[in-house]
């Protein structure tokens, strides 16, 4: 175990290892269930504010421009979050890299950190794997929403890291205003723009900056959340959901889910898409093949299924569409898949969910937990944030039914037997 510190307490990084390179800050916590708890890194100026939201580093920004600073996309022992920054390639104008962790939405759901423990901090060489220094947070906050754990600076030449544990009032919006940033949206769920503020002129000509690079697709955890990517002020494009599953080989023309479900022939089985949807207004429904409610993508409730693949042939699966400009319309969707016909086999089937939306990367949801004989399952929930952008989680639970998932997700519909025919 590293050097321990406590609050206020610092230490020397570089000064004493002048081969450092690579850094891993590893975050974690003990929070009660329901909490839903993000950590971030800014990037500072000697005048303690963030040159624009490019210095924001989240879930929806993962990386930094200049590739220094990145947040992990699948933490390692045992760590919540990951920051891995890279120490030469940190600007020369970033004077301090502040580590924060908030809760998501606190004020619904009447969260603080007063009610989370075992909050730490620990600074890790990624490539000898030595611990070097651990924070652990011992108390003092109550009605916090946000918490600014600690940060590594420049001091000399060198770099050393300060235990902080300064909680905020007022989430990640109180957080981001503190550096300089502004949130769109009261839950903290937009991505920040940076606040006005003068620049120096250059004394010759600069390339223009590249946007920073995103990944191509976000493979989801179970209970992991992100949120959908959107230049600031703009609209979402049409979000679209894909199921499909893996075809194998020499299949009977029947299709792959004819093979494995049971029966001969064409239309043997059939599986179908569908979700449950909850608007701003109050209205509620499902759009499913099952009784013909496909939905519309221009009226209440902007989704819409793409037709019903009756035999499990089509190679492109089946698919539902949001209309992202209806976003601040919608409070919540969660799509589920059930089988219509056929014995349940989830592991043959091996479905993934794929939500694409123009200029956020892919998101992943593998329905990757088998063993189930329930003929549902739910596979992800995509709730609004910051009134016009959605969050995906993955969720991935089985049910015996309609009726079952409803009540577990508390929609409070009524259901009657149905058909398709």
């Amino acid at each position: 175990m590293g050097m321990a510190l406590r609050k206020g307490g610092k230490a020397d990084l570089t000064k004493t290892r002048p081969g450092l390179r690579h850094l891993v800050i590893g975050l974690g916590w003990r929070a009660p269930q329901g909490y839903d708890i993000d950590a971030a890194a800014f990037l500072l100026g000697a005048d303690g504010k963030a040159a624009g939201d490019s210095d924001f580093i989240f879930y929806g920004n993962p990386r930094h421009i200049t590739g220094s600073v990145e947040a992990a996309t699948n933490p390692a022992g045992g760590d919540a979050a990951q920051v891995l920054i890279d120490l030469p390639a940190v600007p020369a104008a970033t004077e301090r890299i502040a580590f924060t962790a908030t809760i998501y939405d606190p004020e619904t759901r009447r969260q603080q950190f007063g009610q989370v423990q075992g909050i730490y901090l620990r600074v890790s060489d990624e490539d000898t794997g030595e611990e070097l220094v651990r924070y652990d947070v011992d108390g003092g906050l109550q009605g916090e929403t946000a918490i600014v754990v600690g940060e590594v600076y420049r001091y000399k030449g060198n770099w050393k890291f300060n235990a902080i544990g300064n909680g905020y009032r007022g989430g990640l919006e109180a957080l981001c205003k503190s550096f300089g940033l502004t949130v769109s949206g009261s839950q903290g769920g937009g991505r920040p723009a940076p606040a006005p503020k003068p620049q120096p002129a250059p004394p010759r000509p600069t390339p223009a900056p590249q946007p920073a690079p995103q990944p191509k697709k976000v493979e989801l955890r179970k209970g992991q959340k992100v949120s959908l990517v959107k230049r600031q002020g703009a609209k979402l494009g049409e979000i679209v959901i894909n199921l499909n599953w893996h075809q194998g080989s020499g299949q009977s023309s029947g299709g792959f889910l004819s093979s494995i479900f049971g029966g001969g022939g064409s239309g043997a089985i059939d599986l179908d898409l569908g979700c449950l949807f909850e608007l701003k207004d109050g209205r509620k429904g499902a759009v499913q093949a099952l009784g013909n409610a496909f939905g519309s993508l221009d009226a209440p409730p902007y989704i819409a299924l793409d037709g019903d693949d009756r035999t499990g042939a089509s190679a492109g699966g089946e698919t539902l569409r949001v209309n992202g400009r209806q976003a601040s319309e919608i409070r919540r969707i969660l799509v589920y898949t059930f089988i219509y016909e056929g014995v349940a086999n989830w592991q043959q089937a091996d479905g993934v969910v794929t939500v694409k939306c123009p200029g956020s990367p892919d998101i992943i949801v593998r329905m990757d937990e088998y063993g189930s004989s329930d003929r549902m399952c739910a596979i992800a929930l995509l709730e609004n944030v910051g009134g016009d952008n959605f969050s995906v989680e993955k969720i991935v639970r089985f049910f015996g039914g309609h009726e079952k998932m409803d009540e577990a997700f508390h929609w409070g519909l009524r259901w009657v037997a149905g058909s398709k025919d």
